[in-house]
Order: C-alpha cells, then structure tokens, then sequence
C-alpha cells in the first residue's frame, strides 16, 4: 500500500543486517542449541528442554577495529550472556528468554538493534519448533 496524508506512520523500522550508507555491521550467532528449564506447563517445570538460539544484531561502526576483540561486538560475549540468563533458573515462555536476550544485547552502546528467535524444539510432537522471533531497537 502506498503511503499516503491519509496513512498513519508504522512504529515498525526494520533494521537492515548490514548497511555500508549507515556503517552498520551484522553480528550473528545462528542455530545456538542448549537445554533450558522453559515453559508453563506443570510437566516442563522440573525438566530441562532443548531450545535453539539465533541472534542477529546491527551494530554501529563508530571506531575502526584495528583487529582487535576489545573493539568489536563477540559473538562468543552474546554465547556467554545467553548462557547466564538460561542458568539464572526456570523461564516461563520462549517470549520472556528472547526478551531477555535483546535486553542483553541491547546493553552494549554500539548495538542499535537486535533481532532474536527461540525454538523449542521438544515441545510439539511432530512439529520441528516452535517458538518466537522478535525485534527491538534502540530509540534514537
């Protein structure tokens, strides 16, 4: 649909992963597999499942890397992070750990926006995942 004076602006602004005109870089971490304590039902309470993980973040270039880790977003970093949130004890839905998990990256100064996607992979029978797949930004 073509904007017009009569279409209201979206609060929707989808980031690009990777944008040259803006020196934005993509940071990634795909298909992150772990076993979580997650999920509302009584039988999921006292159990660990496997979810799997995928974090797509945009990340301003403000300075030159210079090959070093100290000036880039790591990916490992996000790993690490991810771990401390799942071992901080029983989430209730995949909504609250990808939450979680933007908040997390969203923390560092250079990321501007975070894309994040939680499977769980045990949950229906017959289904290869379910799950949640959000994206937050930061507001300028």
């Amino acid at each position: 649909m073509a904007k017009n004076e009569t279409t209201s602006p979206t609060n929707i602004h989808h980031l690009p992963y990777a944008d040259a005109t803006r020196s934005v870089r993509h940071i990634f971490v795909r298909d992150y597999v772990v076993d979580a304590q997650i999920g509302v039902w009584e039988h999921e309470k006292d159990t660990h499942q496997k979810v799997r993980i995928s974090v797509d973040l945009s990340v301003q270039e403000d300075t030159a890397h210079n090959d070093q880790l100290g000036n880039v977003v790591c990916y490992n970093d996000i790993v690490l992070n991810i771990q401390k949130i799942i071992s901080a004890g029983h989430i209730n839905l995949v909504e609250t750990l990808a939450e979680k998990i933007a908040d997390m990256a969203l923390e560092d100064m250079r990321v501007i926006g975070a894309r994040v996607k939680v499977e769980k992979l045990e949950a229906v029978e017959g289904a290869a995942s379910v799950g949640v797949e959000i994206e937050r930004h930061k507001h300028p």
